[in-house]
């Protein structure tokens, strides 16, 4: 019993990241390793109850503490003048959290959330490490990177970002072990469609993106044109504007939970260009057409996409051109030498261990 306590001890983690599936996930495949390797081990995720880490983490089976911080929108909004009070307010819930759990380790995967939790964990003693997933390091990571002990980067291009290249490893993007459960007949059978049928899936991020989601409404009649199915995640934000577009063929989600089916039922993918997508895809070898988000900091999903595209491992397509190429784009479903090309080019990249690798290297520094 003593034993086990003392164990308890020396590995407890705290994961701190969100906002969106990008920062969220990540953190969540390493907690998902860590938790294999040491059943024993306390985990615990710090975030915002309001965002999706307060949604997905209790259903996960791991503790979840809350804490006030909001992001600082890019638009005028009357909320910024309370960020100050709100980072203040972050910063000691996060330090009571901190002194109440006493990680050995912190992991940062990115996002508004991550910037006072891991700076209360850095107060309190414990050791950081960072997981920065897109080319172009966030506002988080540079602003914690003085803290940590290893920050693990996913692009060769994010080194030239960094102060101390010492810290920095070139890891990837850690993938949840879920999604690579791939079995075809049920996922076909979880949506309602034919595996017979070529299969398209649209993914534009938790809340949705506009012009994609309006491209694939406008080519409705080139689908079913084509005999092509569809399964279309429109985003919370769009759902209601075009749900009435589900049918047999095309299936209209807000939101989809069972990413592994999605993946393995599709033959092509239209994403946004976030570094957890860009990694899932990568690892299982999805034909992909990325169309980068203009409304992110840095533009850094542009340049996460066109390092694919520059080693031929996906297509990009600039986000105000998608209305224009989307019936080009998604004629690539019947070029089977286009599709095995991006497939082959994408497992030459891939970093699929990266999250085994991450686990093991957060579990050494716990027992250092």
């Amino acid at each position: 019993m003593k034993e086990n306590e003392n164990k308890k001890k020396k590995f407890r983690f705290l994961f701190a990241g969100g906002g969106t599936g990008g920062h969220l996930f990540p953190a969540v495949a390493v907690a998902e390793k860590i938790r294999n390797k040491i059943p024993e081990a306390e985990i615990l995720f710090v975030g915002s109850k309001s965002k999706i880490e307060g949604r997905v983490i209790p259903k996960l089976g791991f503790k979840f503490k809350s804490i006030w911080i909001k992001g600082f929108a890019r638009r005028f909004s009357l909320e910024n003048f309370l960020f100050p009070f709100k980072l203040a307010v972050s910063i000691m819930q996060s330090i009571f959290i901190n002194m109440n759990f006493k990680p050995k380790v912190a992991i940062g995967s990115g996002g508004y959330s991550a910037g006072p939790a891991i700076f209360g964990s850095y107060l309190t003693g414990a050791k950081i490490v960072l997981l920065e997933q897109n080319s172009f390091p966030g506002v988080t990571t540079k602003m914690l990177e003085k803290y940590a002990k290893e920050i693990h980067i996913s692009f060769e291009d994010s080194k030239k970002y960094f102060k101390d290249k010492s810290k920095l490893k070139l890891t990837g993007t850690p993938v949840r072990e879920g999604l690579l459960n791939i079995n075809r007949e049920e996922a076909f059978k979880s949506f309602g469609l034919n595996a017979s049928k070529k299969t398209l899936l649209v993914l534009g991020g938790s809340l949705g993106a506009a012009s994609i989601n309006e491209a694939i409404a406008n080519s409705i009649s080139f689908f079913e044109e084509k005999d092509i199915q569809v399964i279309w995640q429109t985003g919370k934000n769009y759902y209601l504007k075009y749900r009435h577009l589900s049918s047999e063929k095309i299936i209209v989600r807000d939101f989809i939970e069972e990413m592994n089916f999605a993946y393995s039922a599709s033959n092509l993918i239209i994403a946004r260009a976030g570094a957890t997508t860009i990694a899932e895809l990568l690892t299982l070898e999805i034909p992909a057409a990325l169309v980068p988000s203009p409304n992110v900091a840095a533009n850094h999903q542009y340049y996460n996409a066109k390092s694919l595209a520059d080693q031929n491992a996906a297509i990009l397509i600039e986000d105000h051109l998608l209305k224009d190429k989307i019936k080009e784009v998604v004629l690539i479903l019947f070029d089977e030498k286009k599709l095995i090309d991006l497939r082959m080019n994408a497992k030459r990249i891939s970093k699929p261990n990266a999250a085994e690798i991450i686990a093991e290297s957060v579990i050494k520094l716990a027992q250092a």
